[in-house]
């Protein structure tokens, strides 16, 4: 091979390794530099503006507000899920006839042809556990166990008849929250976020908050963003410690530096861009920018040091700790800021009775004092800032609980506890343009089945869109030949609960 040939093959053998090892940076950058743990953060960024740049500065602000189908009467979302599935039996479905089967074998008319989690064999009815009376003019069900939300009654809007048909935690979970059992699908958060944008160009639309020392058993996949782009997809907060892993400077980089860096950074991703067309380059200069503002905004808004006295003693909180009243009370603070959905996990609710602390007479008692507090105070601190009436707020679980103690592998177990079920559970709304002080579906005498009013996830998922001022059939995004929605071909939006 001649000396000319050989020098051609090697420069462009050096011109593709220069093309690979530049690539290979950015790629490693996105998640090895401290600033890209933020990089879901992405919003707008003011310096892309140019002349002939239109399309650069419209990908690059996929968060800009947007606006919705209709006038939406809720500008934003707080979803306080309980994972493990609450028993509705102990804390918004009265049930006295069910008492008066307490101990007595399950009828055959239960189980035939019907699946649970473990329950084998023949199980024993299980009465309430726990006294119930009615509260405020509305005249709500609500047990002993939650005496402060008892005293709003009148605001919450309550499903009696919601059903599913998945029994187990994580494709129950993934249901409820991305309109499908299988992985893959973008969550509720992420649709809302996609559809609205954000009103604050330095936090995320969607931003989550998780409680009870595990993630839910569904994991991140219930706040993913699925095949939608990324930016949508939930940023998880921590509740103690840094809100977000490398919010802070790392040692002997101060800002001005730290911008120095983003800029030569950028400097490179814009050629880069300018070489290749690929939007996802833009899309990590406008995560680069944000990360940098994160910096000053996120601190800010995530602490609670500097609330009142008053408003801690409300809501319960301990500042310094990790707790789901701290979280609830970000939650205020982060709608306040604009931030569209904001997404509450508190795991610890699976009472199957195996243990003193999954027993419905001992353990979701302990669980609902950590809650009750904090949602009372939410809903009134929201209604005293003029919050309420544009904040949905909705509360639930994955599925209900059986009015049969279980008995696991055929054998009762040690304590008080109630399989899954999937027939009837409970879920209650307020605020956002929701209807006050009301009650919607039925279960039987003994709350196995629904008869009347029944609704599913997809029917929830649709009266979320439709607060929001979107048409769930209309709100999609085309994915593999065909266009996508949440609620998939479901849905209906529950108009009877709807102000």
């Amino acid at each position: 091979m001649s000396k000319h040939n050989k020098r051609i093959i090697q420069e462009a053998n050096d011109q593709v390794l220069q093309q690979l090892t530049r690539r290979h940076f950015f790629k490693e950058s996105v998640t090895g530099v401290g600033a890209m743990a933020l990089g879901s953060f992405l919003s707008g960024c003011n310096w892309l503006g140019s002349k002939d740049g239109s399309d650069l500065l419209n990908s690059a602000h996929p968060l800009m507000p947007h606006a919705p189908h209709f006038v939406g009467k809720a500008k934003s979302v707080i979803y306080l899920h309980m994972a493990g599935a609450p028993s509705q039996l102990e804390l918004f479905d009265f049930k006295p006839a069910l008492q008066q089967l307490d101990g007595q074998d399950c009828p055959q008319s239960l189980l035939e042809g019907k699946k649970f989690a473990f329950i084998r064999g023949v199980p024993k009815m299980l009465g309430p556990q726990a006294a119930f009376k009615q509260r405020g003019n509305s005249g709500a069900w609500i047990s002993d166990n939650l005496p402060h939300l008892s005293t709003v009654a009148d605001e919450i809007s309550f499903l009696k008849a919601v059903q599913t048909d998945q029994f187990n935690h994580g494709p129950a979970q993934l249901l409820m929250h991305t309109g499908s059992a299988r992985l893959g699908r973008p969550s509720i958060g992420a649709w809302a976020t996609y559809g609205l944008g954000s009103e604050n160009d330095n936090l995320p639309g969607f931003v989550v908050l998780t409680s009870g020392g595990n993630f839910p058993d569904a994991g991140k996949s219930v706040w993913g963003s699925g095949f939608l782009p990324s930016v949508y997809q939930g940023v998880q907060c921590r509740g103690e410690g840094d809100p977000v892993l490398f919010v802070k400077d790392p040692a002997g980089m101060d800002r001005d530096l730290r911008k120095a860096s983003i800029d030569a950074i950028n400097e490179a991703n814009r050629a880069t861009y300018e070489e290749f067309k690929d939007p996802e380059i833009v899309a990590r200069i406008a995560q680069y920018e944000m990360a940098y503002r994160m910096q000053i905004s996120v601190p800010d808004v995530m602490n609670i040091n500097d609330e009142p006295a008053y408003i801690h003693e409300m809501y319960g909180t301990q500042p310094g700790k990790a707790s789901f009243a701290n979280n609830v009370l970000l939650a205020r603070k982060l709608v306040e800021k604009g931030v569209r959905y904001v997404q509450l996990f508190d795991w610890g609710w699976d009472t199957h009775g195996t243990d003193e602390r999954g027993a419905v007479d001992y353990g979701l008692v302990n669980k609902c004092r950590t809650i009750d507090k904090p949602i009372t105070a939410l809903l009134l601190d929201l209604k005293q800032r003029g919050l309420l009436d544009e904040t949905l707020v909705v509360w639930g679980g994955e599925f209900g609980r059986t009015p049969m103690q279980e008995n696991r592998d055929g054998k009762k177990n040690p304590f008080k506890g109630r399989d899954h079920h999937t027939e009837a559970y409970t879920i209650w709304m307020a605020g956002g343009g929701i209807k006050k002080g009301t009650s919607y579906g039925e279960t039987d005498e003994i709350g196995y089945s629904a008869i009347s009013g029944k609704v599913t996830p997809y029917d929830i998922q649709a009266t979320i869109l439709n607060q929001l001022g979107f048409d769930h059939e209309k709100l999609i995004y085309p994915f593999q030949g065909r266009s996508f929605r949440l609620t998939d071909v479901y849905g209906r939006v529950i108009n009877e609960i709807v102000a």
